[in-house]
């Protein structure tokens, strides 16, 4: 096994670069001593399991010693962007942050995107999807920026008139529209002042000309604005930017959420998990706000290296402080993170092992597939079907069914239809089977639903959630489970999410119709 020598590594801070048989780099780290961090990989057994895998595939390194930890902090974080060592922690399992953009279109829309993008007309990263999604509803009506894709003029006369101030059919000029979205770009920059001070020479304008419709729009717009405007301040003033980091470790992997608190309040939270049971915070930070806006103070649950906060400092040009809290109200936060780091990763897990062990299932179902009938009084029927991978919903999989052989109301026939369209469909795509499937109803439902899976010979377990017991309807029994059952809890969301499904999948045919 390869072990460098102690007069060959320096005493000074830096960065040592690990390097397999091939020459690629396949570990970057930092160090106050690079001599004394460097050996400690190779004088002692490592209790986690990365670090063990890592030693036995040293084949060669290098050093590189810096002035200060800080330097060494910058440097590291350079070189593994630059490198993307192999056992270096990776962000890229992270959710990504999404951004708002202009379209590049005659009449430009706000759009949302999750690609990391730069230029004049993208705003973002927004960490809080709800920040985001508040902010483009507000500018979109503020400005009534243009929503639609591609609509009859009729119907853009009809109904989107009142939405959007409509430039396609020339109810407002291409430059007062261009106008518009210049000054939504100013908001979405942070220039309300700016805007609101232009928007009230604009109406004094317009009142003069005696455009009063034009003036009444300028002025509403202003007064809403100047709303937003004031909140935000007033939210400004109430504190700080925190951001909370905890992290849990099980069976090899570390589970690790961060919370974003706003001005005091919580304003959303970003999941990561890393294949790795050895040391890793002090990584993840340095990694994480290099490409983040870094708060004013970081809560956390561990001491680390006072070079971190010198290194954030710097990059941030703040001062930045990192607490860890032994009692208090940080302390509430670090410990309400924790409790969703379990509710987060683990609860799925928790309740699809409840699910087969109440089911006697002979693998935890983590695939399960739930249907569901709607309609009017017999008209406009439709069915829904969901899709739960690992406990979560895996949306770009639901599907809906407009009901074709059935006339009337006969929600059996209906159920039978359907079940046989989707399994048939996946026996011909060569597709897989769910581990489980679910049907919204009693016996009746689930008779039919075993006729559809016979006729096509698919053995997959399947189930009836009848909704006034709430009882588990299996062939041959039932089964009726405590109210706080984990297991029923999941069956309970997976059934609610396909009856929403169906309804929504109604209502709009209705509307057509």
């Amino acid at each position: 096994m390869f072990k460098p020598l102690a007069s060959d590594i320096p005493t000074t801070p830096g960065v040592y670069i690990y390097k397999d048989h091939k020459d690629i780099i396949i570990y970057v780290g930092k160090a106050k001593n690079l001599r004394k961090r460097v050996l400690s990989y190779f004088n002692k057994n490592h209790s986690d399991q990365k670090t063990q895998v890592l030693v036995s595939h040293i084949t060669g390194m290098d050093c590189i010693s810096t002035n200060s930890e800080t330097e060494a902090l910058i440097l590291e974080n350079n070189l593994i962007k630059k490198h993307q060592p192999r056992y270096n922690i990776n962000l890229k399992d992270s959710k990504r942050y999404a951004y708002l953009r202009f379209s590049e279109e005659e009449y430009p829309r706000l759009l949302l995107s999750r690609m990391r993008e730069t230029g004049p007309k993208v705003f973002g990263p927004f960490t809080s999807a709800a920040t985001r999604d508040n902010l483009k509803t507000t500018v979109t009506r503020m400005f009534k920026i243009r929503t639609c894709k591609r609509l009859p003029k009729k119907a853009c006369l009809r109904y989107h008139i009142n939405l959007c101030s409509a430039p396609c059919i020339g109810a407002i000029s291409d430059s007062d529209y261009l106008n518009d979205i210049r000054q939504a770009s100013a908001v979405l920059q942070g220039r309300s002042k700016d805007i609101i001070d232009e928007l009230a020479v604009q109406m004094r304008k317009a009142s003069s000309s005696q455009n009063f419709e034009r003036a009444l729009i300028l002025r509403d717009r202003m007064n809403s604005l100047k709303y937003m405007y004031e909140k935000q301040l007033m939210e400004r003033n109430r504190t700080f930017d925190q951001d909370i980091i905890n992290y849990q470790v099980r069976e090899g992997k570390t589970y690790l959420l961060v919370f974003h608190c706003s001005k005091g309040i919580l304003s959303g939270k970003n999941e990561f998990v890393f294949d790795t049971d050895g040391p890793v915070l002090e990584e993840f930070i340095v990694q994480y706000f290099s490409d983040q806006d870094i708060p004013k103070e970081i809560i956390i649950p561990e001491e680390l290296d006072p070079a971190i906060a010198n290194y954030l400092s710097e990059i941030g040009n703040k001062v930045v402080r990192i607490t860890r809290p032994k009692m208090g109200e940080k302390k509430k936060l670090l410990d309400l993170v924790k409790e969703n780091i379990t509710t987060t990763f683990f609860a799925p897990t928790e309740k699809i092992e409840a699910l087969q062990s109440v089911l006697k299932l002979e693998h935890p179902p983590q695939v399960i597939e739930c249907f569901d009938i709607s309609h009017l009084s017999g008209t406009s029927t439709v069915a829904s079907m969901v899709r739960f991978e690992h406990g979560r919903p895996a949306k770009s999989e639901y599907r809906r069914f407009r009901i074709r052989s059935v006339e009337g109301i006969d929600d059996f026939s209906s159920m039978k239809e359907v079940v046989h369209r989707r399994y048939r469909r996946l026996l011909s795509e060569d597709a897989e089977l769910p581990d489980l499937i679910i049907v919204d109803g009693g016996k009746g439902q689930l008779s039919s639903a075993m006729e559809a899976l016979e006729d096509l010979s698919v053995k997959v377990p399947l189930i009836g959630l009848a909704k006034r017991l709430e009882e588990i309807v299996l062939p041959k029994t039932s089964i009726l489970l405590d109210k706080k059952d984990k297991a029923l809890h999941l069956l309970q969301q997976i059934r609610d999410e396909a009856h929403r499904f169906a309804i929504t999948y109604n209502r709009n045919l209705r509307k057509i119709d």
